[in-house]
């Protein structure tokens, strides 16, 4: 149905979008459990050596992100938000089934850099919250996606633990079928939410995160938010880069025990993205909730780093699942500044830079787990060097103060 055609799309949209970033993440997180095992199989490599190949292989995917990301926002921009959606989606059923036969690594290494150039949809559903929800109420609509995103971390890792058991490629079996599922609930469901009226031309010049910067450079206060995001992500990206490998070099844990424990995360992120967020920045403020969840965040992190038991680990995850307070609140503040033709470009630019993040971060944090263990039998040492980075986060805010100009 066209636009011209129908009323205006409305809030009503907006749990189509979570739906399909829930079952986006379902698809991701059912293959989380069941990696290590993997690459050990093609690779012949112990544990401790399959994790760097593991960095590499998620460096393939975060460089594609990089690149491609401020591309489809600007797309987006230009044709839409639903033709862009639902273009990533089938790249990624597709990109599943590729990877679940997958006979030797190299094939491994082309289904993440597939799926890094399509996995577009985060930066998307959040331009059709720009879309349709007022400057006052974004963080909060942020953290609701933000939750969706969570809640199928809840469903994927147990799935995921349980379907390992029956060999290492059934989970991306079960996440094609996911997310083709996904692609005809929005196929038959989305509508487009970017009127063609406010749509402009795609420019190349723009499509690069060099050029979403030069773009973003004019927004008082920006330089800052994105430094502080590029340490948010760090120590967003180290966990799904190092829980598995963590849990199970201290506690000697099974796929389906890291399929739990990544619920039990997913669970905390939901709760803490879908209800806490509204909360805490209509009470405190966007700049405060930031400060909040990078501090609890890093001090969740040092819980994961030291825990000598598994319930001290889990003792861990409140404080560390604040950390989800920090992303939605810095999207609000930036996304204000910036004109309806123009959040796809600002969803891609972030999209973009987190990709950047998570090009060093799970490289880095896959080496220094692999060197830690091996050498000084520090399994926690990924989570405690991504503590200090959220600290350092946490106290450029509180020294900068609140930018109310965005």
């Amino acid at each position: 149905m066209s636009m011209s055609s129908a009323s205006p799309p409305s809030r009503a949209m907006l749990p189509v979008v979570a739906m399909a970033l829930f079952i986006d993440s379902l698809g991701i997180g059912i293959i989380i459990p069941i990696a290590p095992q993997l690459v050990m199989e093609l690779s012949g490599a112990t544990l401790a050596e399959a994790a760097p190949i593991a960095g590499w292989l998620t460096l393939a995917y975060a460089s594609m992100q990089f690149i491609f990301s401020p591309i489809l926002g600007n797309l987006s921009d230009r044709y839409g938000r639903k033709p862009i959606l639902l273009a990533s989606l089938a790249a990624l059923s597709v990109d599943y089934v590729l990877m679940g036969l997958a006979p030797t690594l190299a094939w491994l290494f082309i289904g993440r850099i597939i799926a890094g150039i399509a996995g577009a949809t985060f930066a998307t559903a959040n331009a059709v919250v720009a879309d349709l929800i007022p400057h006052a109420e974004r963080a909060k609509y942020f953290g609701l996606n933000g939750a969706a995103w969570g809640m199928g971390f809840i469903v994927g890792p147990v799935i995921g633990g349980l379907l390992g058991g029956y060999g290492s490629r059934v989970p991306f079996f079960a996440a094609a079928v996911f997310t083709a599922l996904n692609f005809l609930i929005a196929i038959i469901v989305l509508r487009e939410t970017l009127p063609t009226t406010q749509r402009r031309a795609f420019s190349v010049r723009r499509a690069n995160v060099l050029g979403a910067l030069k773009s973003l450079r004019v927004i008082p206060g920006a330089a800052l938010l994105l430094v502080v995001l590029f340490f948010y992500q760090i120590g967003h990206d180290t966990l799904p880069s190092t829980w598995t490998w963590t849990v199970m070099a201290k506690f000697d844990w099974t796929e389906r025990d890291v399929g739990l424990s990544l619920a039990a995360l997913g669970l905390g992120t939901a709760v803490v993205q879908g209800g806490l967020v509204g909360m805490f920045t209509r009470k405190l403020g966007e700049h405060r909730t930031a400060i909040i969840g990078m501090t609890g965040g890093a001090l969740g992190f040092l819980g994961y780093a030291f825990a000598s038991s598994p319930a001290m680990l889990f003792a861990s995850i409140p404080l560390g699942c604040l950390l989800g307070l920090t992303m939605p609140s810095i999207r609000a503040m930036l996304s204000r500044r910036v004109p309806a033709n123009a959040q796809g470009e600002l969803q891609g630019a972030i999209s973009g830079i987190v990709s950047f993040t998570a090009i060093v971060a799970p490289f880095a944090m896959t080496h220094l787990f692999s060197i830690a263990t091996s050498r000084f039998d520090f399994a926690g040492a990924s989570f405690f060097a991504a503590a200090f980075v959220l600290l350092a986060g946490a106290i450029m805010l509180l020294r900068r103060g609140p930018i109310t100009s965005v």
